[in-house]
């Protein structure tokens, strides 16, 4: 085997792959950052306000209008976030799903150079335009990362791979975490180097995305282009001989062909596409809404089942985190247990609604209808992320510590859902997966024709009475 190839899952990883898949979860690396880093400097950022407003109108700031100001500044990313991530089936097939990521970089070099030199300014307007910024950036990062790695990756490692779009999320937001310590960047001086070092990421990504081959499955299905297809094919998993890679691309083209370019409107109209949409959608809400890494458990176990894992973990620990909080006053020792309630959360969210929601997305559609449906799922995550930053501290001082039992009930519908309604996909083409759906689409039609037909020949037996009558 030549060197810089390793085999892993069965499947052979080269040098491209590698390089391919760290280039794109930069995005998903700079999108937890940003995620984290307005968090640990707050009260800082905030005297960085009051210092503001008193340098133009001589007075404090009102407290009304500080805690305005500040909410707008953590909530506007998931703004910029929601309003991007509709774009995303546009700017990947307008310009494919490299160089998207490339000249999405402008975003996040824009918005992190505002949020730097916000404090030289003296403007908080300019933090909270460089939040804007890097929320569009992060909204169109979360759809083209899972959407290129799963379009390169090995059918039997797509999980696998897939997961790392996640990872790199929480890897940036612990990164964030720890160095905006009021001891390394989070302190009164370096706060606005720790909000600007975002732009490293971009360099860097900048810097590598000219090296890795562009998706052959977009460039064959999409664009037609199959000698730049199987070019990239070949560099990507090694080999000269990479005709049934290309046999499988050539069915879904013929499928792609057959089903005519989707729009967003139509993924709910359509029968055939319907299903797959609401369960992309549960997901994503499912990730959300649950209060809050896998990698080849994702092989070996399955989605379905991890997710399941996941979620069923996560409402257990939700209940004995109530019961803990509640106890607390009383019982001192609830406090380990909480403690040890909340590990168990993130750990169970790592397994599955973490990763698991991302890359699904992009499996249970054809080349046609996935940008526009990684667009809608981007869409309600980021909604529903927006939500919850905006609502959860009211409804935790109305709830007290009961407020977990609200996510333990939705934890325990999106399981019901899951176990019911999600398909697993494990080893599965994108072909195998979408004809699932055709047959259930087509199965839905049979008992709608049989129920008319069931009713029409009640009328008519029941105006032949009648007329017997």
């Amino acid at each position: 085997m030549p060197a810089g190839f390793q085999q892993l899952g069965g499947e052979t990883v080269t040098g491209t792959l590698a390089l391919s898949v760290f280039t794109a979860v930069l995005g998903s690396l700079e999108f937890g950052y940003n995620i984290g880093v307005i968090n640990a400097p707050q009260k800082i950022i905030e005297e960085n306000y009051n210092a503001t407003w008193v340098h133009r109108y001589g007075q404090a700031i009102p407290a009304g209008t500080l805690t305005s100001l500040w909410s707008l500044s953590v909530a506007i990313f998931s703004i910029g976030g929601m309003l991007s991530s509709f774009c995303v089936g546009f700017v990947s097939e307008w310009l494919g799903r490299r160089k998207a990521m490339l000249i999405n970089n402008l975003l996040a070099f824009m918005g992190g150079t505002l949020m730097g030199l916000s404090k030289v300014c003296r403007s908080f307007e300019m933090l909270i335009l460089g939040r804007l910024v890097i929320g569009a950036y992060c909204g169109l990062a979360s759809g083209l990362t899972p959407m290129y790695v799963g379009e390169i990756a090995p059918t039997s490692l797509r999980g696998a791979l897939g997961t790392l779009h996640q990872l790199a999320i929480v890897t940036g937001i612990l990164l964030a975490q720890i160095l905006g310590l009021e001891q390394l960047l989070g302190g009164e001086e370096l706060w606005p180097i720790l909000m600007g070092l975002t732009v490293l990421p971009t360099v860097l990504q900048m810097a590598l995305l000219p090296f890795c081959p562009e998706s052959p499955r977009f460039l064959y299905i999409v664009r037609c282009q199959e000698h730049h297809a199987k070019r990239g094919l070949r560099r990507l998993t090694g080999r000269q001989e990479v005709g049934d890679l290309l046999a499988e691309m050539k069915e879904e083209k013929r499928r792609m062909d057959m089903e005519r370019k989707v729009s967003i409107a139509e993924l709910f109209r359509s029968p055939l596409h319907r299903q797959p949409m609401v369960i992309s959608i549960l997901l994503q809400l499912s990730q959300q809404l649950s209060g809050i890494n896998a990698l080849f458990l994702v092989e070996r176990m399955g989605r379905r089942t991890l997710h399941m894992l996941g979620l069923g973990g996560m409402c257990v620990c939700a209940v004995v985190m109530t019961i803990a909080l509640s106890l607390l006053d009383t019982v001192p020792a609830m406090s380990y247990v909480s403690m040890l309630s909340i590990f168990g959360f993130v750990a169970f969210f790592e397994v599955g609604p973490g990763p698991i929601p991302w890359f699904i997305v992009a499996e249970l559609f054809s080349q046609g209808p996935r940008p526009a449906a990684m667009a809608v799922a981007g869409c309600s995550n980021w909604t529903a992320n927006f939500i919850i930053g905006m609502g959860f501290q009211y409804v935790a001082e109305l709830c007290g510590p009961y407020v977990f039992l609200i996510f333990a009930a939705l934890l325990l519908f999106f399981l019901v859902f899951t176990f019911f309604r999600v398909p697993e996909t494990r080893g599965k083409t994108f072909d195998q997966i979408s004809a699932n759906f055709h047959h259930a689409s087509a199965d839905d039609a049979m008992m709608d024709m049989d129920m008319e037909l069931n009713k029409t020949s009640t009328e008519l037996d029941y105006f032949g009475d009648e007329s017997i009558n």
